[in-house]
């Protein structure tokens, strides 16, 4: 019998039907095996299989996928669970593969202190997951419809070609769903196509923009803060969320963070070398997600432009350069994701935001054309923010700032507002 304070170590294979439970005692030797079904009285059983809680250490597998409402039931009851990766290659070609063995060292693995924490699968961040997921599939299918009719246009007769190849995809799918296929036999079968097709790209263009949207008014009310950063999109907000989980801490710290992302540099010396390599691991809707921001900001941002700047002197690419600030804006993201959880509410909404800005300008008398003429961007862009239509964060500051020079004495509580 084990001594009753020795701690067990358990490891469960988890697959669609099946779980497999696995038990070590303290030293790595096997105590038990037992298979059980992947139902709410399967999950009693594996967990009655269990020791006390204060006693055992459970591994997982797939704690965000096939164990995910395992996972739940035994924090639920009070154990602590981690998430381990499925064996390597190395123990798979010595020790072979089975459900039995994977779960063994999936019992290894927490022993040897590899697993993490477990991302929470019942909060806001879940919510943006589901969202998220079938906005990618919905705008995965939208590329294959209009690559389709690209690849229609091609062959089609001259009067169709002529009519729709030049415009910009959403403008053409538009035109073509609203089109009345006539002419000839072959006219009028590929408008009739791609008119097929073009429906169906509106369908789910609209499907998506309102998973879109309901995925901003999640973030709105849990994650202000991520939307507030500059480049940072509905999109890439919700995926670097669901990146981190809604327990950030699980991560440990920023370099970490980075490191789950893809965005850090890997040592790759040897003897008398020593360089770094590209991390081409890590989560990579993670990965894109910081790769979209950085190219945002070099676009919109003037300190990030004169980062580039600054490092093209030196002798770095556009690439390295990326690389560089993927790295910077991973450190950003993860004190941001810190502050929300713990309680920062972010900034005000953008339609506050907005009305107060207005309120800003009318006072010193300033119409909506002066204030763009003096950034250098079209009135419609204020409209847009006053309205609370675009968030954009950055030419709002400078708005606020521009306004203010403009009296010998700025309101000065409006500007600790904005």
């Amino acid at each position: 019998m084990t001594p009753p304070m020795e701690t067990i170590y358990a490891g469960v294979d988890t697959h669609t039907d099946t779980h497999t439970l696995a038990l070590l005692d303290w030293r790595g030797r096997p105590l038990a095996t037992r298979t059980f079904p992947t139902d709410a009285a399967g999950y009693e059983a594996l967990a009655g299989m269990l020791p006390d809680p204060s006693r055992v250490v459970v591994g997982v597998e797939g704690t965000n996928s096939y164990g995910a409402a395992l996972a739940r039931r035994l924090a639920a009851a009070g154990y602590e669970t981690r998430e381990v990766l499925r064996p390597k290659r190395a123990v798979r070609r010595r020790d072979g593969k089975s459900d039995p063995v994977d779960a063994a060292e999936a019992a290894r693995s927490v022993m040897a202190g590899d697993g993490t924490g477990p991302k929470s699968s019942d909060g806001w961040v879940e919510a943006l997951r589901h969202l998220n997921t079938q906005r990618d599939r919905l705008v995965s299918a939208m590329t294959t419809l209009s690559n389709s009719v690209n690849g229609m246009l091609v062959t089609a007769p001259e009067t169709v070609r002529d009519r729709y190849r030049s415009l910009r995809t959403g403008r053409r799918m538009t035109r073509l769903a609203a089109c009345r296929p006539a002419g000839g036999p072959v006219e009028r079968a590929a408008l009739t196509a791609m008119k097929a097709s073009a429906t169906a790209w509106k369908a789910l263009r609209e499907q998506a923009d309102g998973l879109e949207r309901a995925m901003r008014e999640i973030l709105e009310e849990h994650a202000r803060a991520l939307l507030d950063l500059n480049g940072v999109g509905v999109v890439t907000a919700a995926t670097l969320a669901v990146v981190a989980g809604d327990n950030p801490e699980r991560v440990r710290s920023e370099a970490a963070f980075a490191k789950l992302c893809g965005a850090c540099p890997l040592p790759a010396s040897s003897g008398r070398t020593s360089r770094h390599r590209l991390n081409r691991g890590g989560n990579r809707q993670g990965n894109k997600a910081l790769h979209q921001i950085a190219v945002v900001r070099l676009r919109h941002h003037q300190p990030t432009r004169d980062y580039m700047a600054k490092r093209t002197r030196e002798g770095k690419s556009k690439m390295e350069t990326i690389r560089c600030l993927k790295r910077y804006i991973a450190r950003e993201i993860h004190r941001v994701l810190i502050a929300v959880r713990d309680g920062d509410p972010g900034r005000e909404p953008p339609a506050r935001r907005g009305a107060m800005l207005r309120e800003l300008r009318l006072s010193h008398a300033l119409t909506q054309r002066q204030v763009g003429q003096a950034l250098g961007v079209p009135s419609s862009r204020i409209s847009e923010i006053e309205r609370g239509a675009r968030d954009l964060p950055e030419l709002e500051r400078r708005a606020t700032q521009w306004i203010h020079s403009t009296t010998d004495t700025p309101p000065q509580q409006q500007l600790d507002k904005l």
